[in-house]
């Protein structure tokens, strides 16, 4: 998609990225002024290969970049040409370096580059001290997911492109620094010694969207053997208390999926305007405070958790298949939630989010394109195509596929042999399916009845809903059938009528004329009716019951069942 500007008959991918950056540097000379600047200084340093096999030399290559700054670039210490591009309403700006030289094919070059990031970076948020919790020090965090690193750094700013990074940050020595990577140091600066020097190191490639920095007064406390809660020294007692559990969560991650190659699993609890429940960076997951008061603690450690293995050790390619990061998750997140609580726990989670996809759905439009499983983002941000449709029909696909498939054992045993086919590299929808159909050899018949075309690029809700063996389960667990909640009795029976459960019908059939308010009844008549083993049955009980019924539920149904033309 049209995210990224590089130019594919030049490009040279990343491969390692060296990265030295001054946050909350002075704004003032005069000493008794404590203000600071809301930007970054650094220098990147990227080491670059030319791996395009149609192309044998190349001479430029060109990086994104979002609101920079950029002061001068070098090539293997050579100074380099460079020149901005047009500016692009989203995308922001291409930066087109002219190599000094030719590369060849294969060969590694040096690309250094001192750039400054602007006060209105749309990756970072400053707070002043007054803004914290403890009100004595600024704090700095980033979010670079989907295409907002390169508001930080000149880079490839796509998840096709992994790389590996070492970073120096200098901060003032009262304050702590962290990145997405395993903490490898630190040091006085030797240029101010009222700073320090914060050093990390991330040996596993990772796209640049897993790029997080965060700077202000934190502490920690040990909750694990290889796991941090960090926050601010108001709050950290209680997220370690609260977070306590996150060990236990990623050994059965780590049965369920393969092993654990981060080192390091720290959490970090963030001031309460970052915008999602969590972000799965690296060694460092981000989290919401709101967390530390919220029954959805569990499911949002469990879900960032599984992103170890599911989107940040195989990640899409494209932002138009980002259901095979989160669809995957949500997954993962659940099978951990059933190990950790029984299987009742996982379905309940399962019907939830069914009905908040049925939600999104409702308020984008079931003809919205991008309620795609797999959208079209041409010249689409991909922060405005953001919802729930990745995350729960991606799940409601593979939840399809483990009932079609032979069970929960079963598949995932398939998801363990996917993340280690697809480990380290960036992938498409058309390469999961074709190791899904490699993996199932001999249940070709079986997928090559899944209407793979609708799941993928039709709009609105799945072609195939909850498997009846599911619906028969949930009411074996929670007897939804006795409940006489009218919400909750008219979802759970939509539900099962979609799900072409037929014992469901005659309580349908029930609920349907026993009341007439018409959210309730003009539904479950239209869900009767394409249901086809019941479509007779509905439309004769809808006309007997029909001089009973208000003259507009009448007309209305009448029209759904086709018997007003």
């Amino acid at each position: 998609m049209g995210i990224n500007h590089r130019k594919a008959a030049f490009v040279a991918f990343s491969r390692v990225c060296f990265i030295t950056l001054a946050a909350f540097s002075a704004s003032c000379a005069d000493k008794h002024v404590n203000l600071f600047s809301v930007t970054l200084h650094a220098n990147a340093m990227l080491i670059i290969t030319l791996s395009n096999k149609y192309v044998i030399f190349a001479s430029l290559q060109v990086l994104d970049t979002k609101d920079l700054q950029v002061f001068k670039v070098t090539v293997n210490g050579q100074d380099a040409k460079f020149v901005f591009g047009e500016k692009h309403s989203f995308k922001g700006t291409p930066l087109e370096i002219t190599l000094p030289f030719e590369l060849s094919r294969g060969q590694e070059a040096i690309v250094e580059i001192s750039f400054e990031s602007s006060p209105k970076s749309s990756a970072l948020q400053w707070f002043t001290p007054e803004q914290t919790s403890g009100k004595k020090h600024p704090f700095l965090f980033s979010q670079c997911q989907a295409t907002h690193c390169r508001a930080i750094l000149p880079c490839q700013d796509t998840p096709a492109v992994k790389l590996t990074y070492y970073a120096e940050i200098s901060v003032p020595k009262e304050l702590v620094a962290l990145m997405s990577a395993n903490r490898d140091g630190e040091m006085p600066d030797p240029e101010d010694s009222s700073r320090k020097i914060y050093c990390f190191s991330q040996n596993v490639p990772i796209p640049c969207y897993l790029i997080a920095l965060v700077v202000g007064a934190l502490e920690s406390r040990k909750i694990g053997p290889r796991t941090l809660v960090w926050a601010e020294k108001e709050l950290v007692d209680k997220s370690a208390y609260e977070f306590a559990e996150a060990e236990a969560m990623l050994k059965t991650a780590e049965d369920l999926a393969g092993p654990y190659v981060w080192g390091q699993y720290d959490l970090l609890v963030l001031p309460p305007s970052f915008p999602y429940g969590g972000m799965e960076n690296p060694c460092l997951t981000f989290v919401t405070p709101t967390l530390l008061v919220s029954s959805t603690l569990t499911k949002v450690i469990a879900h960032e958790i599984s992103h170890s293995w599911t989107g940040n050790l195989v990640t899409n390619k494209t932002w138009e298949h980002f259901w095979l990061n989160e669809g995957h998750t949500v997954y993962l997140e659940r099978r951990i939630g059933g190990r950790l609580f029984g299987e009742q726990f996982r379905h309940f989670q399962a019907l939830g989010g069914w009905r908040e996809l049925q939600n999104t759905i409702n308020t984008l439009g079931d003809k919205n394109p991008v309620t795609n499983l797999v959208p079209n983002l041409s010249e689409v941000d991909p922060d405005v195509a953001y919802s729930s449709v990745p995350y729960e029909k991606g799940f409601a696909l593979l939840f399809y596929l483990e009932q079609l498939l032979g069970g929960p054992d079963v598949f995932i045993g398939f998801l363990k042999a996917y993340i280690q086919q697809f480990a380290y590299k960036s992938i498409v929808t058309e390469d999961w399916k074709k190791f899904l159909y490699s993996y199932f050899k001999d249940k070709v018949d079986v997928l090559d009845k899944v209407d793979w075309n609708s799941w993928f690029h039709a709009p609105g809700m799945p072609p195939a809903p909850l498997p009846v063996s599911h619906v028969q389960r949930m009411q074996q667990v929670y007897d939804f059938n006795a409940i006489n909640n009218s919400e909750i009795r008219f979802r759970w029976l939509r539900l099962c009528i979609k799900s072409k459960w037929e014992e469901a019908i005659p309580l349908a059939l029930k609920m349907a004329t026993d009341q007439g308010r018409l959210k309730f009844t003009r539904p479950l008549f239209r869900d009767l009716y394409g249901f086809d083993k019941c479509r007779d049955l509905a439309v004769k009980t809808f006309l007997e019951h029909r001089a009973s019924m208000h003259p507009v539920t009448s007309m209305l149904v009448g029209k759904d069942l086709k018997q007003d033309q």
